[in-house]
């Protein structure tokens, strides 16, 4: 039986897992700073676009859970494909949403693979290093939330100010499809 490529190439996959940590974490924070052009897009208040932002956090609360308890017995790889791609998809389906409602539902299911990607992706990280390295591995990959916290979200509301809130949505659905 010959090693899994996630096992011969470990630096590899953590940049990847920590590819999509840095998509999740840019999702998660850039639409702070775009508020006010999704307002004015959807025609309504700053406010009310902060019930986007809690429909991704509920996401995250009700994702983690559940999709746990469902794909416990799932290969690891497989699973973490599966999150990203409906991360991307909800991602890029959220710039073609025609009202505040539909967005935040569509931010909701982007939230649910949130916290089982990070978990899994820990998992797969520690699984792949070597015994005194596991502990590094998982902070590489956690690294790129915080990449993501310090330099994704602020890039993507500079690129989302200039280019239309838009375009920073189908930038993080691209990331998180580069990811799968």
């Amino acid at each position: 039986m010959s090693a899994s490529p996630v096992a011969r190439h470990p630096r590899i996959a953590e940049l990847a897992l920590a590819l999509g940590a840095f998509a999740i974490g840019t999702t998660e924070f850039v639409i702070m700073g775009l508020m006010p052009n999704i307002a004015a897009d959807f025609n309504v208040s700053s406010q009310q676009v902060g019930y986007a932002i809690s429909a991704y956090a509920m996401g995250v609360v009700v994702g983690a859970p559940l999709i746990s308890a469902l794909g416990a017995r799932l290969p690891r790889r497989g699973l973490l494909i599966g999150l990203m791609l409906l991360f991307a998809v909800s991602n890029v389906a959220s710039l073609l949403a025609p009202s505040l409602t539909s967005f935040a539902a569509l931010r909701f299911i982007a939230g649910l693979p949130h916290g089982v990607y990070l978990g899994v992706a820990a998992l797969v990280a520690a699984d792949a290093a070597p015994a005194g390295e596991r502990g590094r591995a998982v902070g590489r990959v956690m690294m790129g939330l915080t990449v993501a916290i310090l330099i994704g979200a602020p890039a993507a509301t500079w690129f989302g100010s200039l280019f239309g809130w838009h375009s920073a949505f189908l930038v993080v659905g691209l990331l998180a499809l580069a990811t799968a």
